[in-house]
C-alpha cells in the first residue's frame, strides 16, 4: 500500500492520554481530492483528518497516526465525546451523489485492515461521521456500501433477528443508543443516521425493518 504525505499542519496531541479506538469515514464534498486536501492543510480552515483517498484509490496522509487531527468535530460515539482524541479520520473523494468508485474503497478497505490491526480496533469501532453527529452530517451517505465492510469483519455486523413487541421511538432509541449512536439529538435525526447506513432508502414513520439492524 503506497502513502504519499502532504502534512497538514491542523492537528495537535490526542487528549487525556487518549488512543485511536474508532475510525470515522467522511466524504470530502468538493471537487477533487487535490481541491479537499488544500483546505484540509489550510490553518485558516482549522480542518484536517489523517488520510484522503481519491476516487482512482490514491492515499494521502496528512496527520501522524498518533495525533489528533480536527475532522469530527461536536458528537459522540459509546457515550463518550472528543471523538477526534479517540479516532483516525479518512475522507473520501466524493460529494455524495453517485457511487463509490471501486478503486477508492479497495483501498478503503486495505487501509482500514492496517489501522485496526495497529490499534487493535473493533469492527464496532469502524463508523460513519453521520453515525457520531446525527442531524449534523450525512457523511458518508446512503450511497456507501457499508455491507461490503461487513462481510469483511470491517465494520459491525447488522443484526438479522426479529424484533418483538411494537416498534416506538422510544424502543428504537433505546436500540441505537445501545450500539453507540448519541442519545442527545432527535428522533429524526436519528432515524436518518441509521437508516443512512442500514436502511438506504427507507421512509416513513420507524418500524420493524429499521431497528433489527441494530438488534
Amino acid at each position: 500500500m503506497q502513502v504519499a504525505q502532504h502534512l497538514s499542519a491542523n492537528c495537535g496531541p490526542r487528549r487525556d492520554g487518549l488512543r485511536p479506538e474508532l475510525v470515522v469515514i467522511h466524504y470530502t464534498a468538493m471537487q477533487t481530492a487535490a481541491a479537499a486536501i488544500a483546505r484540509l492543510c489550510d490553518p485558516a480552515a482549522e480542518v484536517s483528518a489523517h488520510y484522503v483517498i481519491s476516487r482512482h484509490g490514491a492515499i494521502t496522509q496528512l496527520v501522524d497516526e498518533s495525533m489528533r487531527a480536527w475532522h469530527a468535530g461536536a458528537g459522540s460515539w459509546g457515550g463518550r465525546g472528543d471523538v477526534n482524541s479517540r479516532s483516525i479520520g479518512i475522507e473520501l473523494d466524493h460529494r455524495g451523489t453517485h457511487p463509490f468508485a471501486a478503486p477508492q474503497i479497495d483501498a478503503l478497505e486495505e487501509m482500514l485492515h492496517a489501522i485496526m490491526a495497529r490499534w487493535d480496533i473493533a469492527a464496532e469501532g469502524i463508523i460513519g461521521h453521520s453515525d457520531m453527529a446525527p442531524g449534523r452530517k450525512s457523511d458518508p451517505g446512503p450511497r456507501f456500501d457499508w455491507r461490503r465492510l461487513e462481510r469483511q469483519g470491517l465494520a459491525r455486523r447488522r443484526g438479522q433477528g426479529a424484533a418483538t413487541g411494537t416498534v416506538t421511538p422510544e424502543t428504537f432509541q433505546a436500540a441505537a443508543v445501545a450500539v453507540g449512536y448519541p442519545a442527545d439529538v432527535s428522533h429524526e435525526a436519528l432515524l436518518e443516521a441509521v437508516r443512512h447506513r442500514y436502511r438506504p432508502g427507507g421512509c416513513g414513520p420507524v418500524s420493524t425493518a429499521d431497528i433489527i439492524p441494530l438488534l
